[in-house]
């Protein structure tokens, strides 16, 4: 296998690329070491509340690089000598139920392929889960995939699996994503449970990963919530312009090809510098960049479209779903780019809409599908893309 060799010491202190990535813009959130772009102050930030005990409240809106800073920090030495990790995404879930088959799921599939006495171990101590185990026919050794009719006893199972991780031989690092949405479970009590059993940890450590921020503020940091005060609270911003170019640049040119510092910096500005989009836009610039060629600011339209295009029947059927009003407000935001002062009568006179109530209904119902996010700046498309696509629509 070839590798080229990075010069410099922005990215990654000069680490080396293989050859066997066709592309180095990776998207995803396992980016390797080589590949992945700064962050090295978060990093050292994360890892060092963590060695001392400290859980952490690490909040952003989405998009930002929350899961794919969580996962470079699991792949530091200093975390892969001294802890098991475990990652579960809570987005899509919906009740304390589900929220359990997906640590269950993560904690016996990370252990499993370590020593079978882990697995042994997962058997005998998660007994509300026996249903759930079967015999591997090609191994003969059980094995496990939880379902939603597995978990008889939700909070028997979750004591379970917490004791479980605190008998392991090192101590654990759990790191639960989009952690806001226990706060939308169907169970009233969800966080007071939770908090219980966490408090009763003494090696097992959290981190709590969150996009919504004032649903996280209040979570951590008021009074009357359970978690009042249970961590350290971590922001994470964009990363800084003249790193991203560097980084992008040196990629570029790690491959033989090339690309103007005018190319990213609109990205960045256009993309406000969030790295999921920018990460997919620097993948297609590449894709359509030659050999030897270089990239430069007129392929910038033709690579959004070429992502547009992927996109669209993903776009199409959202909008399917929504209401005749939810979409007319949709697309006041969007002419708007950053709408304030929505329930004004001037942006309803401007744009058409009906009443203020009326709004207020259909705009609560876009932010709860996380089709609309309320920033700083104002309400906008969270979906930078989807913003675009819809724009081309008016």
């Amino acid at each position: 296998m070839r590798w080229n060799y990075l010069k410099g010491n922005n990215l990654k202190h000069g680490k080396m690329i293989s050859e066997r990535y066709t592309n180095p813009f990776i998207l995803g959130k396992n980016i390797p070491e080589e590949l992945f772009c700064d962050r090295d102050e978060e990093t050292q930030t994360l890892i060092k509340q963590i060695r001392n005990g400290r859980n952490v409240a690490l909040v952003s809106p989405r998009r930002l690089g929350k899961s794919g800073l969580i996962h470079h920090c699991f792949e530091q030495k200093e975390i892969v000598d001294n802890y098991y990790t475990f990652y579960i995404d809570l987005y899509a879930t919906s009740s304390l139920r589900e929220l359990v088959v997906a640590l269950g799921n993560e904690v016996y599939r990370s252990l499993k392929s370590r020593h079978s006495n882990f697995v042994e171990k997962f058997y005998t101590m998660v007994q509300s889960l026996r249903l759930g185990f079967s015999i591997d026919s090609m191994t003969g050794n059980p094995t496990i995939n939880i379902g939603i009719g597995e978990v008889h006893a939700p909070e028997t199972t979750l004591v379970e699996i917490f004791q479980y991780l605190e008998a392991a031989d090192k101590p654990c690092l759990v790191a639960i994503d989009e952690f806001q949405q226990i706060g939308a479970y169907a169970e009233k009590n969800v966080e007071a449970l939770l908090r219980t059993y966490i408090q009763r940890c003494s090696t097992t450590s959290f981190i709590f990963s969150g996009s919504k921020r004032h649903v996280m503020s209040n979570m951590f940091n008021s009074p009357s919530k359970p978690f009042y005060q249970s961590a350290i609270t971590m922001g994470l911003g964009t990363i800084p312009i003249e790193t991203y170019q560097a980084f992008a640049i040196r990629l570029f040119n790690a491959y033989g090809k090339e690309i103007d510092r005018e190319v990213i910096q609109k990205t960045y500005d256009y993309y406000e510098g969030y790295t999921w989009f920018m990460q997919m836009m620097m993948n297609e610039l590449f894709s359509i960049t030659d050999k030897g060629g270089r990239c430069t600011k007129d392929m910038i339209p033709l690579a959004e479209r070429n992502i547009l295009n992927l996109q669209e029947a993903s776009y199409e059927s959202t909008m399917q779903m929504l209401s005749v009003k939810q979409k007319q407000v949709l697309y006041a935001i969007v002419a708007e780019g950053y709408a304030r002062s929505v329930t004004s009568g001037a942006f309803i006179k401007k744009h058409h809409l009906l009443s203020p109530s009326s709004l207020q209904t259909a705009l609560t119902a876009l932010m709860d599908k996380s089709i609309v996010v309320m920033t700083d700046k104002g309400y906008r498309v969270e979906d930078f893309f989807f913003a675009r696509w819809l724009h081309s629509m008016i």
